[in-house]
């Protein structure tokens, strides 16, 4: 039974929790039917209103993670009490754990050049029985297509069941609606910054904090530069429009 859908602002958000994420991509993995999963904040979310390609690309997807606490909060008024934060991280060290019994093979694509191999060699650490199909860091220019094909071959070769997407919000969701079909695996998740969080080139902000809905203030003291637009513009216009959406004075459709 696919899960129900909170719609903010435009975005189907999926009113998940971990067991039920986890459950959901199994099943998609034992049918073999293919399919992508955004793992979305509010920096998601926000970049949906201003690119309508990128939106419909959420609302198409298999799940759309709540991935922060005001995504959870909001489900949660919405009547999903069930509902809890999905991190990306969290997801990719659950599915890694699962997979010592259940032989899922993982491929990782995205991060800068040595970030993917490093997540793996910290990933084989924790999960001695982890099956690595392969490990690839893209280069951040648009591919051309012939590169794109040789890519699509590599993965396809490579035979995994999950392929884990760190190729930051938008890059990352474009690609994968771009090559689901087209690589046969049944999973992408596009995780973004936990290439570089499970690697070990980035710290990840305490537990507290992210139980808090504060991991944005702790990224932001830690990359004042390359965050402060995201979240000193986008989270007070998210609080805005969120408030118009709840009051009625703006409506939004998953179409």
């Amino acid at each position: 039974m696919e899960p129900a859908w909170v719609n903010i602002l435009g975005v189907g958000i999926s009113a998940i929790n971990m067991d039920i994420a986890l459950e959901t991509i199994e099943d998609w993995i034992a049918h073999h039917d293919p399919h992508y999963v955004c793992v979305t904040g509010v920096h998601g979310v926000m970049e949906s209103q201003r690119d309508e390609h990128l939106r419909r690309i959420h609302n198409q997807a298999g799940l759309v993670t709540p991935d922060g606490m005001p995504l959870v909060w909001l489900s949660r008024l919405k009547g999903h009490r069930h509902v809890d934060r999905v991190y990306g991280p969290d997801l990719m060290v659950a599915l890694c754990e699962r997979s010592g019994v259940r032989r899922y093979r993982h491929f990782f694509y995205g991060g800068a050049e040595g970030v993917p191999e490093q997540l793996v060699a910290n990933l084989r650490r924790r999960f001695p029985e982890l099956q690595v199909a392969g490990a690839h860091s893209p280069p951040f220019r648009p591919l051309t297509p012939e590169e794109d094909e040789q890519a699509v071959q590599m993965i396809n070769q490579a035979a995994p069941d999950i392929v884990w997407v760190g190729l930051s919000t938008p890059k990352q969701e474009r690609w994968m609606a771009a090559h689901v079909g087209r690589v046969e695996a049944p999973v992408f998740i596009g995780v973004g910054a936990a290439f570089d969080f499970l690697a070990g080139r980035k710290r990840q902000a305490p537990r507290w904090m992210q139980r808090n809905g504060l991991e944005w203030l702790f990224r932001l003291l830690t990359e004042p530069r390359r965050l402060w637009r995201r979240y000193l513009v986008n989270n007070p216009l998210f609080v805005l429009l969120v408030l118009a959406q709840a009051l009625g004075l703006r409506r939004y459709s998953l179409e």
